[in-house]
């Protein structure tokens, strides 16, 4: 909860009553329509104030089976009816996105990880103004164990992701170096590099890399493998950190959603942050 957020709740308990925080999400895709249903079941603390979507009679076709459908509007119009914001639209409308909740010292909530990297400006501004930019899990593992150990001395991170074809196709490195992928019948290791390469080159397919490296040693001194592979159905995701604190390796094989470049655990992840917000019993950071 940011210091906007917090002064407002403080506010209301003074008086013996609490608000609850208003939620807005910027795109109705699969993991925005999956965290508009769990706000309307009910996560305590929090109330979904407003949807952003380009087709709004579209999304609001999607939304009119919750008990109370949001108002639908433009991305412009979301900031002041709402504390925080979850990003999960294409990456490059996340400065549209972000900055006047930042600039409102508010919270946004970012799931395009990578677009941070070429927008780096949105960290200066929630900076300036008391805001928050929060990554969550989203489709990894141990970002806890990570950023613990970064306060320590970590020595080297390594990750290797494996996808299905279907994952990976349309990624703008694919199409820069010529790589045909939809016809392979083994694993074919598509790109070797950081995570601040790989943003660029696979906007929608790696976010947990640079989720990764945020947590740890940075984007340029992660190193990163992704591999095709036409045998899997699931996107496979292994870390190997060494640290002075500790050594440890973890590896997590991701259910797609309706959109293949994206797992079903991703939304989770968002509901379990949103969820901790209010918890008497927080586990975990």
């Amino acid at each position: 909860m940011t210091k906007f957020a917090a002064i407002k709740h403080e506010e209301l308990a003074r008086h013996g009553k609490t608000a609850p925080l208003r939620i807005a999400i910027a795109s109705l895709g699969a993991i925005g329509l999956k965290v508009a249903e769990a706000l309307d079941r009910g996560i305590p603390g929090c109330t979904l104030a407003a949807v952003s979507a380009n087709d709004r009679d579209k999304a609001a076709a999607r939304l009119a089976h919750l008990h109370r459908p949001p108002t639908v509007v433009a991305i412009d119009q979301l900031e002041p009816m709402a504390d925080l914001v979850i990003e999960c639209a294409p990456a490059n409308l996340l400065p549209d996105i972000a900055a006047p909740f930042l600039r409102a010292g508010k919270t946004a909530l970012v799931l395009s990880a990578g677009a941070i990297l070429v927008n780096e400006h949105l960290i200066e501004l929630a900076r300036e103004h008391g805001g928050q930019i929060v990554v969550p899990t989203g489709a990894l593992l141990g970002l806890d164990a990570v950023a613990a150990a970064s306060e320590g001395k970590i020595h080297s991170v390594r990750m290797v992701t494996r996808k299905p074809v279907r994952g990976l196709a349309g990624a703008p490195y694919l199409a820069e170096h010529n790589i045909r992928i939809e016809d392979i019948k083994e694993p074919l290791r598509i790109f070797q590099g950081t995570p601040r390469e790989a943003a660029v080159g696979f906007p929608a397919n790696l976010n947990v890399a640079v989720a990764l490296s945020l947590a740890g040693i940075g984007p340029d001194k992660t190193t990163l493998e992704i591999w095709a592979d036409p045998s899997l159905e699931r996107n496979v995701h292994r870390i190997e950190v060494e640290a002075d604190s500790a050594s440890f390796s973890m590896q997590i094989e991701n259910v797609p959603s309706e959109n293949p470049r994206t797992g079903r655990i991703t939304a989770l992840s968002v509901i379990s942050y949103l969820r901790k917000l209010g918890a008497p019993l927080r586990v975990g950071s």
